[in-house]
């Protein structure tokens, strides 16, 4: 049996990607998880879509409406706030085209089990021999690029930010994590294991996050990322290093006097 379980799934104009019947057949084999679908302002017809997903089982599915489209960043915040204010003992996050297969869950749920001290279990798309992950170049090379910048701005040798399936502790450090809104919009995630960093300070960034390879992952057709957008993150991952100073850059800096 799984722990208590609310995954956010944040949705704008989803229509064309979204997987209703995969959301319900996850949710007979695991009765314990929940789906909160945050309705980013969608101008298609994926609110109808979610609220046919409410009536059928109101139990494991709920929509949290945002009247005006917020961005990802801030439905993903919002989504979190109102999880964390249920049973749940664990949250988290999951995009909508399911690029992450839901089947993944008990994996990120094992690790939590296996490792009390972790705060976050989040996705990473290693490709391995026996592993399926299913990238464009582009993408591929430009988040190694990205992650090289985020592992010196996180001070953490951490291979993908980007993942978009993530999972915490609901707890009082997220609930501290996710209190105010994001500075930036397209690099959130980075910003979100910064936070941690104020918000456990007794632990290292590197000792309550654990990154997981996963099993599968597709580049669903569809995705709203361009190659401008590149430009834009690394843009922001300078002002995360400028507002979240790495506890690793700063013992560095200290030790050469």
């Amino acid at each position: 049996m799984m722990p208590e379980t609310t995954i956010v799934v944040p949705c704008f104009n989803e229509a064309a990607r979204l997987q209703p019947d995969a959301f319900r057949e996850f949710v007979k084999k695991s009765p314990s998880c929940e789906f909160l679908f945050v309705d980013d302002g969608s101008q298609d017809e994926t609110r109808l879509i979610l609220e046919c997903l409410e009536q059928s089982n109101g139990n494991r599915f709920q929509v949290l409406r945002l009247e005006q489209n917020q961005g990802k960043a801030e439905a993903v915040r919002q989504g979190l706030i109102r999880a964390i204010q249920g049973p749940a003992a664990y949250v988290g996050f999951w995009d909508a085209d399911l690029a992450t297969p839901l089947d993944a869950i008990p994996e990120f749920l094992d690790v939590f089990e296996e490792r009390p001290d972790l705060q976050a279990v989040v996705g990473s798309r290693v490709k391995l021999l026996g592993r399926k992950i299913d990238r464009t170049a582009f993408r591929h090379y430009a988040g190694r690029v990205f992650a090289t910048f985020a592992s010196l701005v996180l001070g953490i040798p951490i291979y993908d930010t980007q993942c978009g399936a993530k999972l915490f502790r609901a707890d009082a450090a997220l609930q501290e994590v996710v209190s105010k809104r994001f500075l930036t919009t397209w690099i959130f995630d980075v910003e979100l294991i910064a936070r941690y960093g104020r918000a456990v300070k007794e632990v290292s960034l590197e000792d309550m996050i654990y990154e997981l390879p996963l099993r599968r992952w597709t580049d669903v057709a569809g995705s709203k990322l361009k190659p401008k957008d590149f430009c834009k993150a690394v843009l922001e991952l300078n002002r995360v290093r400028r507002i979240y100073p790495s506890p690793t850059r700063g013992r560095a800096k200290r030790s050469k006097h």
